[in-house]
């Protein structure tokens, strides 16, 4: 008979789940997490900072709609990835973080064992849908199960599984490993709130249609000219519909014009969103209202209870809940004339407010998406213009800092994520030169795991965001111009190569150097000096 650890256990169990890839950094107190990989066909990729293990884990889940995993240690451990966890946990994505904690009988003593927390599971709490302390190694199977069971049948959000060093050391003699896989499937609508939905959608003349990240897998596209819907995608639910399609408009809601337009709508249907500021206008000045009829469609009753007032909240998946609808209006086809227009005028409202740098960030933008790539952004300017502008020619190919959490550093890790997930496709980090500071050594670990991104550092010099804000806001500049390095020498000296392009030609002709299947990871800085 073998001697397995929990650890070894828990290895099984997630290749059984499907995971092939764990984001983590070994020490002393969790090294039996890695007793078992060996035996597995999990691949591990070893970040430069817990941080990057979450935000890695963060753009391979994005990438792929599957939870991304984490493994980290005790205490530093923990509130190294916590910021990731908090960026996961406010858009809604899928991370599994495996933590250690200490001995069972030294938890909450304060006797300054290493790495000890007064209560670490409180810190995890607040940042997941469930945090679990395993007691014993016989209850992995059930609480991975519930962990698993959140990510496909509820709304996804991290979860944290800490497990007392004792426990993970545990022994038991067995040749065999659990390998039922106990996943639940996504609830459907009832079908009474989808007959009231399609009397209110069969009798409207015009209607909007806002699909957010809880969207992915539906088909919007599909449901948008069943309705003859103008169509808004946020931030994460960009590729839904093709970026030349007639009726998808820029995202434009969040201003004065684009609420109008929203708002001549006799329904408007928000499918899978949170109608967070974040998600329809970054840049916004008024709350999110809807003054025509509203439905809402939506995994998680909770934020349709304390959302903007609803006429027909639908509690349920979003898939099965538009496949319903489309079923219940087999026999309505509109006109589509209404939506062209409003879509037009929507992304008129959306480029209103263009300042003279806009235009180069919505040219950049162009020579990027030319590529097809999957664009992760960071918190800079630029981003935060894509968040309005930028459509992707496929699902889950841009997701940026700038909502929920809206953190800084998340784009470079993040990349790494989903360049591991597809690495045959082109894989873009959008960072600015403060966020890329936070970071930066994580370029290493693209090398390291032959992940080919590219890293595109917009080089204002600062934190031109938060400079400009404090000067709206007649505050003196201060603490806004962090000196940065030379990127170029910085990635060399990491074995990466790297290059300051004059032109957004000669970015073109980098990008389209750098091809999807480049295991080579590639810096290019760029900035205002850039050339049209």
């Amino acid at each position: 008979m073998a001697q397995n650890t929990c650890g070894t256990l828990l290895a099984h169990l997630l290749e059984s789940y499907g995971t092939r890839h764990v984001f983590g950094i070994p020490g002393v107190h969790n090294v039996e997490l890695y007793r078992g990989l060996w035996d597995t066909k999990i691949r591990h990729v070893s970040p430069r900072h817990e941080q990057g293990a979450g935000f890695m884990a963060d753009g391979y889940a994005r990438a792929t709609g599957k939870p991304g995993v984490a493994f980290v240690i005790t205490g530093p451990g923990l509130t190294n990835i916590a910021t990731a966890m908090g960026q996961a946990y406010g858009d809604s994505v899928p991370m599994l973080v495996i933590a250690a904690v200490n001995k069972r009988h030294q938890l909450g003593l304060g006797k300054g064992f290493l790495h000890e927390m007064p209560n670490q599971r409180n810190l995890a709490a607040g940042l997941t849908a469930f945090t679990h302390t395993l007691q014993r190694s016989s209850e992995m199977p059930d609480v991975l199960a519930a962990a698993f069971a959140v990510f496909s049948s509820g709304r996804p959000r991290p979860v944290c599984i800490e497990i007392p060093i004792d426990v993970l050391e545990e022994r038991f003699e067995s040749d065999a490993f659990p390998s039922a896989v106990r996943q639940l499937r996504a609830p459907g609508p009832h079908p009474a709130d989808i007959a009231a939905a399609a009397v209110l959608l069969r009798d409207a003349k015009r209607v909007m249609l806002i699909a957010g990240g809880g969207a992915q897998g539906a088909d919007i596209a599909a449901l948008a000219e069943k309705l003859g819907a103008a169509v808004q995608l946020t931030t994460n639910a960009r590729g839904l519909l093709p970026p030349d399609h007639p009726q998808l408009g820029n995202f434009g809601i969040g201003k004065d014009a684009g609420r109008t337009v929203m708002n001549e709508a006799d329904v408007v249907l928000a499918v899978g969103t949170e109608i967070g500021e974040t998600d329809y206008d970054f840049y916004s000045t008024k709350p999110f209202a809807v003054a025509t009829k509203f439905i809402r469609i939506d995994i998680d009753p909770r934020q349709i209870a304390l959302g903007q007032r609803v006429d027909l909240g639908i509690v349920g998946d979003a898939r099965l809940g538009c496949e319903a609808l489309m079923a219940a209006l087999a026999d309505k086809k509109r006109d589509r004339a209404w939506a062209i227009d409003a879509a037009a005028r929507l992304s008129a409202a959306a480029a209103s407010a263009r300042e003279p740098e806009d235009i180069l960030y919505d040219r950049l933008l162009g020579v990027i998406g030319a590529v097809n790539p999957i664009l992760v952004g960071d918190s800079t300017k630029a981003a935060y213009r894509a968040g309005l502008t930028y459509r992707s020619a496929q699902p889950r190919s841009f997701f940026a800092a700038g909502t929920g959490f809206g953190t800084l550093g998340y784009a470079l890790p993040a990349a790494i994520g989903a360049k591991i997930a597809h690495p045959d496709r082109p894989v873009i980090a959008l960072v600015g030169d403060g966020g890329a500071q936070f970071t930066m050594p994580e370029l290493i670990s693209a090398r390291e795991a032959e992940a080919g991104i590219v890293m595109l550092v917009w080089n204002n010099q600062g934190y031109r965001e938060i400079r400009d804000y404090m000067v709206s806001q007649e505050i003196k500049p201060i603490a806004v111009d962090p000196i940065p390095p030379d990127f170029v020498k910085t990635a060399e000296a990491m074995g990466v190569h790297g290059k300051r392009v004059a032109s957004l030609d000669e970015l073109a002709a980098e990008l389209k150097a750098h091809g999807p299947s480049a295991k080579a990871p590639f810096l290019i800085e760029a900035g205002p000096w850039i050339k049209e």
